[in-house]
């Protein structure tokens, strides 16, 4: 698998607006959206830009409404639960406070 580039992420793109990935994208109910309590491990959705085949993102919520809206539409391709680790020797701590902060966290991988 592809190692992510490490110091890619960025979070202006928030005020670009966001906008919602397509619905026929996300497969859960309302329900599945986190409120996040400070202290707590969050579940977190990992997301892959069909705009930018090498561009993912962490996120809160499953609908990743938060997401920069120049890089949608957005899929959500996995979740990692609370007691987990994050995959490619990612700190966990460091991407919920992006979340908690900025409303995601940004990686990329290489090109191949």
């Amino acid at each position: 698998m592809n190692e992510p580039e490490r110091s890619v992420a960025t979070h202006s793109a928030t005020s670009s607006g966001v906008g919602k990935i397509p619905m026929s994208h996300v497969t859960a109910d309302k329900d599945e959206v986190i409120n996040h309590k400070r202290g707590d491990a969050m579940r977190i959705f990992i997301f892959k830009s069909e705009k930018n085949p090498n561009l993912r993102a962490f996120g809160g919520d499953l609908a990743g409404i938060k997401l920069p809206g120049q890089f949608k539409p957005w899929r959500a391709v996995g979740a990692i639960a609370p007691n987990q680790e994050l995959p490619y020797k990612i700190a966990r701590d460091d991407i919920e406070k992006a979340i908690n902060e900025f409303g995601f966290q940004l990686f990329r991988f290489k090109k191949a």
